[in-house]
């Protein structure tokens, strides 16, 4: 694969790699992938406005490196697999930010059965994300993750007609 030539390039392989360093665990490479204070093209934003943010499915919003890291690092930590399909992935660029809108959907395991070498029971799940990049000397990084759960169908359908 060539080496991406646009800005829409560019961040799509940023939020595919922010995935990816997350499916594989490396709280190295996916702190690497976080906007830091320093990380500001513009001179005249300060620090705290390069703070970032992230809100995971039913969690508060955590701001700043130190929660947003430490959350990743209790999620890596207590989840065995984890793998990434994303679709619906929309890229808008507008100067030196761009907006990631996607559907995660997720697969899951828990962890193994104590008499097994095998992996938990798999899990699906449906999420919603905007990622908000911000262009960096080092490339573009993320400002903003906030992922939202898709509620699923009960299968039962409610008669309009019935009274209630």
């Amino acid at each position: 694969m060539s080496a991406p030539r646009t800005d829409v390039e560019q961040v799509e392989l940023a939020n595919t790699t922010f995935y990816e360093a997350l499916e594989r665990g490396d709280f190295e490479e996916l702190s690497s992938l976080w906007l830091a204070p320093l990380d500001t093209v513009d001179d005249s934003v300060g620090s705290e406005d390069a703070d970032i943010s992230c809100v995971h499915p039913g969690w508060p919003v955590l701001n700043g490196r130190g929660e947003v890291l430490r959350s990743y690092a209790l999620i890596m930590a207590n989840t065995e697999y984890i793998q990434f399909f994303l679709t619906d992935v929309h890229v808008s660029v507008t100067g030196d930010t761009a907006l990631v809108t996607c559907t995660e959907n997720i697969l899951s395991g828990g962890p193994a059965p104590d008499d097994s070498d095998e992996l938990g029971p798999l899990v699906g799940q449906l999420v919603v994300a905007t990622n908000v990049f911000r262009r960096t000397d080092d490339g573009w990084k993320l400002w903003s993750h906030h992922a939202s759960p898709v509620l699923a169908e009960s299968g039962e359908e409610e008669d309009e007609e019935t009274p209630g």
